[in-house]
């Protein structure tokens, strides 16, 4: 039988994170805006809860964060609402830590979360602590989201993390925030199975099995309380029962410990101590478990109990500390530093302490590190004297070793290679992949430019981009300051030749082997060739790469030639997939530009205009829009031709296009009108902008084929939002009868 499908997926999600570093997952905390109102919501005949419709912000209260709102005074309903911060996620989820204890999440009138069941009295039992991941609706920044939140615990609302952010960066918060407390848990195993095995061979040492005790059910505690344990089974209640067992059972461990370190002075009082931990593990779950009480309620009670335990036990620690060995101090020690860590841990979840994080984790992990410790002191001591007894064996066997030991060599040179071309071949994917999400060939560069020295170490290179005519260094790798290329490539000679790999001769193992002096003291010169539409291959790119005289001695192993040939064929696929990006590009340059006078068309203006008027509305800052119609141009063209006409076009479109800020955009609308859309631009502001146009073209003659045609001018229409009192969408029509109004009052001007 082998592993379930979740623990595979979370074996191979851990491996990702040890191997590729720690991920960090973006995520938008929200700790800003939150109400509460204590009670039950009545419901409506359709069983929507009736404060959910209406806003009705008298009977609300502002709160820093939803838990344990004020004035409490024994209820055990409550509901919180937030609007949650708008922002481009691609599947959002609300992140939520733990809730005391039962919940509902409602939005738009509807039920979208769950967690526990409420009778009809709105009441529920425990049903575990699990972390909370809510989908959210693709609107879910318009409206307030409601929480209704039942408890009879100390506590009441939500509790630690509350952030919104992508399910896959979920889980990767998820794993990042457990990863510690798994390896460290497993750690604890290790050491508990090492004590227990020392505990079966030395009977007479009782101490190992509590040690081993102690290590396992802090393993459990730590295995059950990370927010991992949910992926690998989804069952809170099981996993709570696990952390309470195993958590409780902690003092009861070290109370053994203890009084079998100080047994020759009849520890009466911490005997008693782990007597009394272990009935109340005992009691407090099988009441729990009968359902007599909820799990939930054993906590504050065995809190309030572990406290004074500690303080005993720190007590007749520190009375006879004289008596114990070097090693049972050091163990002490440990226990203390673990101990501490419980009790700030303690404080947070009880609100004495603003909620963080606290690693107990670590003291766990010290604790064990002290039993390495401990246990490697003696290994030391047997391994000195194994060593002088296998003296005399390790000479005669070393001949043969040293064979073996070469051909090892051998054999790992070889698995290294094929190890470093998969991590090769592994990161071109990558950037393809990475490629392949560009909507730009100057995105793509970007890419490129971070992503070249990885794909070409160890070898020294720089990537130069084809920008303005001439080609400009974009990235550096390898190289000193003083030793590094130039700003810009010398290409008045033409283009330097691309570079082809030396051919090799096979050595006595069958290896290729390259003549030094083609692989040293040179550059390597690599085209990065794109495919246009309209205007054929184009040399978009050019890498160099140099290679370190060292790199290439007689023991190198790094294969340099079949790198500089799988660079080769990297750069080939990169230019195959950065040509598709300039397909695509020019393809949308296409639908989105006007042939004649390279302004956006029509079409983007529409798009444009639809996208900047929900930003204003949501923004509340104004937005202009101004149509220009060339007065006269008909008879223009009728008298001149409709070349004439083009050229005027296009004089009139370059004029429009100098006259106007970067944020704003010009269209051609078509025929003779031009229309602007000036984000942020005032009335005044755009009236302002109209009156330069005009100037401007009128006093700019019409060229065309070496004579003179004259002047034109242009009338204007302006509306702006929100002086015009309606919709954004309907600034276009209000512009256009603007411009039919200058155009009745005798054109050149601008009406608004």
């Amino acid at each position: 039988m082998g592993l379930p499908r979740s623990s595979l997926f979370l074996v191979g999600i851990l491996f990702l994170l040890v191997v590729a570093g720690p991920a960090i997952a973006v995520m938008q905390p929200v700790n800003e805006g939150w109400e509460y109102r204590w009670g039950d919501s009545p419901f409506n005949d359709k069983g929507v809860p009736l404060w959910t419709l209406a806003d009705e912000p008298e009977q609300w209260q502002a709160i820093g964060f939803p838990s344990n709102p004020p004035d409490r005074a024994g209820r055990s309903h409550v509901w919180f609402r937030v609007t949650l911060p708008d922002d481009e996620w691609q599947a959002p989820v609300l992140y939520i830590y733990s809730v005391d204890i039962i919940t509902q999440v409602w939005f738009d009138g509807r039920m979208i979360y769950q967690y526990g069941t409420f009778d009809e009295q709105g009441r529920g039992r425990f049903e575990g602590w699990p972390w909370h991941e809510i989908p959210l609706p693709a609107d879910y920044h318009d409206q307030p989201l409601y929480f209704r939140v039942y408890s009879n615990y100390i506590d009441i609302g939500l509790w630690g993390e509350v952030a919104v952010m992508n399910h896959a960066g979920l889980v990767l918060h998820i794993l990042g925030n457990s990863l510690k407390s798994l390896i460290v848990a497993g750690f604890s195993v290790l050491i508990a199975l090492l004590a227990l095995l020392f505990a079966v061979l030395q009977s007479d040492r009782k101490s190992f099995a509590s040690l081993a005790l102690f290590a396992l059910s802090s393993a459990l505690m730590l295995l059950a309380e990370s927010q991992a344990s949910q992926l690998l089974w989804h069952a809170p209640l099981f996993w709570d029962y696990l952390a309470a067992g195993s958590y409780y059972m902690l003092p009861v461990a070290m109370a053994l410990m203890l009084g079998q370190w100080l047994a020759d002075h009849r520890p009466w009082l911490i005997n008693l101590v782990w007597k009394v931990h272990l009935l109340y593990l005992a009691g407090a779950l099988a009441l729990a478990l009968a359902g007599a009480i909820d799990l939930s309620s054993t906590f504050p009670p065995f809190d309030a109990l572990l406290l004074v335990s500690l303080v005993t036990m720190a007590l007749v620690a520190v009375r006879r500390f004289r008596q114990l060995t070097g090693e049972q101090r050091a163990l002490m020690l440990a226990f203390g530093v673990f101990s501490a860590l419980l009790v700030i841990d303690m404080a947070v979840a009880h609100g004495v302490l603003a909620w963080q994080r606290v690693p107990v984790s670590f003291g766990s992990l010290f604790f064990s590190l002290t039993v390495v410790l401990v246990s490697l002191w003696h290994y030391a001591a047997t391994q000195h004297e194994l060593k002088r007894l296998n003296a005399s064996l390790e000479q005669k066997v070393s001949e043969r070793t040293t064979e073996l030991e070469a051909m090892a060599r051998r054999e790992q040179a070889r698995a290294r290679l094929l190890a470093f071309e998969n991590a090769k071949g592994r990161v071109l994917q990558d950037v393809i992949a990475e490629l392949q999400g560009c909507r730009s060939v100057n995105q793509g560069f970007a890419v490129l430019a971070r992503a070249m020295p990885g794909l070409c170490s160890p070898l020294q290179g720089a990537l130069y981009q084809h920008k303005d005519g001439g080609y400009e260094r974009i990235s550096c790798w390898g190289y000193t300051d003083s030793a590094e290329p130039g700003l810009l490539l010398d290409t008045r000679q033409g283009l330097p030749e691309p570079t082809r790999p030396p051919a090799g001769t096979p050595d006595d193992h069958g290896s290729l082997r390259f003549p030094l002096e083609s692989l040293t003291g040179r550059s390597w010169c690599l085209w990065l060739n794109l495919q246009h539409a309209r205007h054929g291959i184009e040399t978009a790119g050019l890498l160099f790469v140099t290679v370190d005289p060292e790199l290439v001695s007689e023991e190198s192993d790094y294969g340099t030639t079949r790198l500089f040939s799988a660079l080769d064929q990297a750069i080939q696929k990169i230019g195959i997939t950065l040509s598709g990006i300039s397909l695509q590009e020019e393809l949308q340059r296409y639908s989105y530009e006007d042939a004649l006078t390279g302004l956006r068309n029509r079409r983007f203006f529409d798009e444009l205009l639809a996208h900047e008027g929900k930003v204003a509305q949501r923004n509340q800052s104004p937005l202009s829009v101004l149509i220009a119609d060339i007065d006269w141009f008909k008879h223009f063209n009728d008298s001149y031709g409709h070349e004439a006409g083009d050229a005027a076009l296009r004089l009139v479109a370059r004029t429009l296009a100098g006259q106007f800020r970067e944020s704003d955009v010009v269209c051609r609308f078509g025929g003779e009108e031009f229309v602007v859309i000036m984000p942020g631009a005032t009335a005044a502001d755009a009236r302002e902008r109209a009156s330069a146009l005009l100037r401007a073209v009128s006093d700019v003659p019409i060229i065309h084929q070496g004579r003179s045609l004259g002047y034109l001018t242009v009338s204007a229409g302006i509306a702006t939002w929100p002086d015009c009192g309606k919709s954004p969408m309907h600034l276009l029509g209000m512009a256009d009868e603007a411009l039919y109004r200058a155009k009745q009052r005798g054109r050149n001007r601008v009406e608004v």
